[in-house]
C-alpha cells in the first residue's frame, strides 16, 4: 500500500511536469480493508478525489473462497467511511459467475450495493486464467463453471436491477449514475491517448504502443541506470482498426459509421457494414442514428462477435 506521503508526492510531481485541468479525475484503487479514517481523509488532501474498491462479493462465503482479506461488513463499513470523509465519486467492483453464487445471492449482492452511496459500479463474469486458485481448482475438478443458463441469469439480473437502482449502463461491465462514468476507461474505448508511468504500465499516442518490464526491480535498475525499460510496437491499419472495433463496441455509444469513414476510409467501412449484417438480422446488434451498437442479446456474446468483424 502506498503511504500517503508517496501519493502526495507522485501527484505533485506529476502537476509539476504535465498540465492538469482543474477538474481532472485522480482515481485510486484499494481494497476495503487497507481503508482506515485517517487513511481516507489524507487520500483527499493528496488530490485524490475518486475511490475505487475491489469489494468483489457481499457474501462472506464467497469471499472466502476468493481468499480476501476483508468480509462483507468490512467492505460496507469502507465505502460508508469514504462517503464520511468527503468522497464524493466511489466505485466498486463486483464479481458475477463464481461456483457457488446463485442468481438470489447474486441479487442480494447487487441490492447491498446499490443502498450504498456508490456512483460507478464495475461487474465482471470470472474467467478462469492460468494460475489463479480458481483455474487450479476446476483443473482439479474441485469447483464447476456455472451454467451458461445461470451466467445468463446473473447478466440479466445485472442490467435491470441497475437499471431499477437509476445506474446506467455505458459499458458491457461498466454501470454509472449521474453520467459519473470512468474517465480513464472510457478514454481508452474512445481511442483517446493515454500515458502509463511505472512497471507493467502501458501507453498509447493512437499510432503506437509501449509497455514497461513488468519486475519493480529491474524497472528500477534500469532507470537508475539509463537502460530501456520498456518495448513497444508501431500499430498497422488494420491493428489500429481492429483496436477501434474492439474498444468501442463494448460501450453505449458503439461504432460510429461517420467517424469509422473518417478514420480509415470507405472500403473498410463498407467491409464492416457487410460483416455486421448477418449479426443485425439476429438482433444481435443495433444499427441506428449512424452507429452500430451490441443489442443486451449481443453483449453475452460480445467476443464471438467482434473477433467476426476484425481484420486478420
Amino acid at each position: 500500500v502506498f503511504s500517503l506521503r508517496e501519493i502526495k508526492t507522485i501527484i505533485d510531481f506529476l502537476r509539476e511536469q504535465m498540465l492538469f485541468s482543474d477538474t481532472a479525475e485522480i482515481t485510486i484503487e484499494a481494497n476495503p480493508d487497507d481503508l482506515t479514517t485517517g487513511y481516507l481523509k489524507g487520500l483527499l488532501d493528496t488530490g485524490v478525489n475518486r475511490l475505487s474498491m475491489g469489494i468483489q462479493s457481499f457474501n462472506d462465503e464467497l469471499l472466502k473462497k476468493m481468499n480476501r482479506r476483508h468480509n462483507a461488513s468490512q467492505a460496507i463499513k469502507a465505502v460508508e467511511e469514504a462517503e464520511k470523509s468527503g468522497f464524493k465519486n466511489l466505485s466498486i467492483d463486483l464479481i458475477y459467475g463464481l461456483p457457488g453464487l446463485n442468481s438470489k445471492k447474486w441479487k442480494e449482492s447487487l441490492l447491498v450495493a446499490y443502498a450504498m452511496p456508490v456512483q460507478h459500479l464495475s461487474a465482471y463474469h470470472l474467467t478462469y486464467h492460468k494460475g489463479t486458485p480458481f483455474y487450479t481448482w476446476l483443473k482439479k475438478g474441485v469447483i464447476h463453471p456455472v451454467s451458461e443458463k445461470e451466467s445468463i441469469s446473473q447478466f440479466d439480473i445485472l442490467i435491470d436491477s441497475s437499471v431499477e437502482a437509476g445506474f446506467e449502463q455505458y459499458e458491457i461491465s461498466n454501470f454509472a449514475r449521474e453520467n459519473c462514468y470512468s474517465r480513464h476507461n472510457t478514454s481508452y474505448w474512445n481511442d483517446v491517448k493515454y500515458l502509463g508511468l511505472g512497471p507493467s504500465a502501458h501507453s498509447y499516442n493512437g499510432r503506437s504502443r509501449r509497455w514497461n518490464i513488468a519486475s519493480t526491480t529491474n524497472y528500477i535498475n534500469a532507470i537508475e541506470k539509463g537502460l530501456t525499460f520498456s518495448d513497444y510496437e508501431v500499430l498497422t491499419e488494420n491493428e489500429r482498426f481492429n483496436e477501434y472495433i474492439l474498444t468501442r463496441l463494448r460501450t453505449k455509444w458503439g461504432i460510429l459509421i461517420e467517424e469509422m469513414e473518417e478514420l480509415f476510409g470507405q472500403l473498410k467501412t463498407n467491409y464492416l457494414l457487410e460483416q455486421t449484417k448477418n449479426f443485425a438480422e439476429k438482433n444481435l446488434l443495433n444499427i441506428e442514428k449512424g452507429a452500430i451498437i451490441l443489442s443486451r442479446k449481443g453483449m453475452l456474446i460480445s467476443d464471438d462477435i467482434m473477433a467476426s468483424l476484425v481484420v486478420i
